[in-house]
């Protein structure tokens, strides 16, 4: 029975040597965690930068510009952007037609564009409006433009990929 006895308690002193190691593990795991978390979340906010806003005199001038959509008819729209150093007395013109006002708000390193109504140029007899966004990358504007036609029906929207070089 000495012998039982002895064996009962190496293994209860082994169950609880295991159970606090297991313990400590566990709270070191949790608090390493935490830890890292918190590091984690200062170095990304320190690390991340906001892009620097754009600058109207850069793109000031006249562009040639491209809109295909983005699904469906591939057909572009072709078109020039003329912008000036301010956000007023922005034009688009599509071939044969008059100049449209174009509406302009700078939005970080974005430039929000507006137009409309005016006659579509992709659908006949249908007034559009058209809103988007472009920014300046490598020396190019690229971006995206939503049409809204007005049709009687539910609203008819296109989204198409706009792109544009310095006019030459």
């Amino acid at each position: 029975m000495l012998t039982l006895h002895r064996t009962t308690r190496i293994a209860i002193c082994c169950s609880a040597a295991v159970l606090a190691g297991c313990a400590k593990k566990d709270n070191a795991a949790v608090d390493t965690t935490s830890a890292m978390a918190s590091s984690t979340t200062s170095t990304a906010t320190t690390t991340a930068v906001a892009p620097a806003p754009v600058n109207l005199a850069d793109v000031a001038g006249k562009w040639d510009m491209r809109s295909v959509p983005t699904t469906g008819d591939t057909t572009p729209t072709t078109f020039v952007l003329t912008a000036t150093g301010t956000t007023s007395g922005w034009t688009i013109k599509f071939p044969g037609r008059a100049a449209i006002a174009e509406r302009v708000v700078v939005s970080g390193d974005s430039l929000m564009l507006e137009a409309g109504p005016y006659q579509s140029v992709r659908r006949k007899g249908v007034q559009v409006m058209t809103n988007g966004a472009l920014r300046l990358q490598g020396g190019n504007l690229v971006g995206n433009n939503t049409a809204h036609y007005k049709v009687k029906t539910a609203d008819s929207v296109l989204v198409l990929t706009t792109t544009g070089t310095r006019a030459k």
